[in-house]
């Protein structure tokens, strides 16, 4: 009876294995880096990727890139880009493939892109900021210049005595 519950577990264990080994990547040991990870839109960022079938060469995807990819250079263990972040890509997180060989590979929200500072008004016109929003904010400043004003009548009255 004991044998027959190991081998029914041994056999579901193995079945779940089975099953879970191709979708844990298609190349073993491979590793994908950009670099910078975060970027502007412009930018110029390197990807590389370590893996014995990129020798050869292959492809970089990304919808964050200019033209939505590239061709990767091979190298002794790997291959290597350097792509542009398009002025287009949206700002955020975007995963990057790369296919060598007819297999690919995904490194899932690998570059962020990021888009300039926002001046003058804080970015409440750019950002949607609430009407909400705006009352905290100058709330939170006429707390301070009271603050601040009372601060400065106390230590003038001090002063005096």
């Amino acid at each position: 009876m004991r044998t027959t519950r190991a081998l029914a577990a041994l056999g579901v264990a193995g079945a779940f294995l089975g099953l879970a080994a191709p979708t844990a990547g298609a190349w073993d040991g491979s590793t994908i880096s950009v670099d910078p990870t975060v970027a502007g839109r412009g930018a110029h960022v390197a990807v590389n990727i370590t893996a014995h079938e990129c020798k050869n060469g292959g492809t970089v995807y990304s919808n964050a890139i200019e033209h939505g990819s590239a061709p990767l250079t091979g190298t002794s263990n790997g291959a290597h880009a350097n792509v542009k972040v398009s002025h287009s890509a949206s700002l955020g997180r975007h995963d990057v493939t790369v296919n060598c060989g007819g297999s690919s590979v995904t490194k899932p929200q690998a570059l962020t892109v990021i888009g300039p500072a926002q001046g003058g008004t804080g970015g409440s016109f750019v950002s949607r900021a609430t009407p909400t929003d705006i009352a905290i904010g100058t709330g939170l400043v006429t707390a301070a210049v009271a603050g601040g004003g009372v601060f400065w009548l106390r230590r003038r009255g001090d002063a005096k005595a």
